[in-house]
């Protein structure tokens, strides 16, 4: 996806004294973008994350992860601001956190020899320069019965997560294969990506 604004003027680098902003208070995110080695913080970007009837999983997901930047970047004007979202659908449904561990069980036992979807957009904003990304991912499921479901949710509740596992854990012993272009965007941040938007506004890595 191309950038809908190019960089026109200089902007504020990255550094100690002007971290990143990640607009997020995900534990998960904070643990991946830290394996870029760039100083960041995090904060909340305090949005409605409404659903809008009809809406593309990925357009949804490229909305709120740019909404998310924009509401950080309007109180950080001198700082670059990156927004994450990530919409899993199964078909023409969007799958939600379960929420509970009950709510777990029933949604991967639903996902069983199914193909899951994942859009995973991400926003690098700066005054008003915004730079965007999307990772699409399928997750092929394997047959599962109830018994092992019910052992994973207990072995690692991942209720809190979209689609209800953890591929960074023993989540990825549910699958039957995965495929997109990014290992770290099914965790929620896609790093590849990240680092292509970061060298356009002028931070190179490594």
């Amino acid at each position: 996806m191309q950038p809908p604004y190019t960089l026109s003027r200089p902007s504020v680098s990255i550094s100690p004294e002007h971290p990143l902003v990640l607009a997020s208070t995900s534990r998960y995110r904070a643990d991946l973008l830290r394996r870029l080695g760039l100083p960041f913080v995090q904060e909340n970007p305090g949005i409605d994350e409404d659903e809008r009837a009809g809406e593309a999983p990925a357009a949804r997901a490229t909305r709120l992860a740019l909404a998310k930047a924009h509401a950080v970047a309007g109180r950080r004007p001198r700082q670059w601001v990156l927004g994450s979202d990530q919409v899993a659908f199964y078909g023409e449904r969007i799958l939600h956190k379960p929420g509970s561990p009950d709510a777990n069980i029933e949604q991967l036992m639903d996902l069983s020899d199914q193909t899951v979807g994942f859009a995973t957009a991400i926003a690098l904003v700066s005054g008003e320069i915004e730079l965007q990304a999307l990772d699409l991912t399928q997750v092929r499921f394997r047959r599962l019965d109830r018994a092992e479901v019910e052992r994973y949710v207990q072995a690692e509740p991942a209720h809190d997560c979209a689609g209800g596992f953890k591929i960074e854990g023993l989540g990825v012993s549910l699958f039957e294969s995965v495929r997109n272009d990014d290992p770290t965007a099914l965790v929620g941040l896609p790093l590849i990506a990240l680092r292509r938007l970061l060298a356009q506004a002028g931070t190179a890595l490594p």
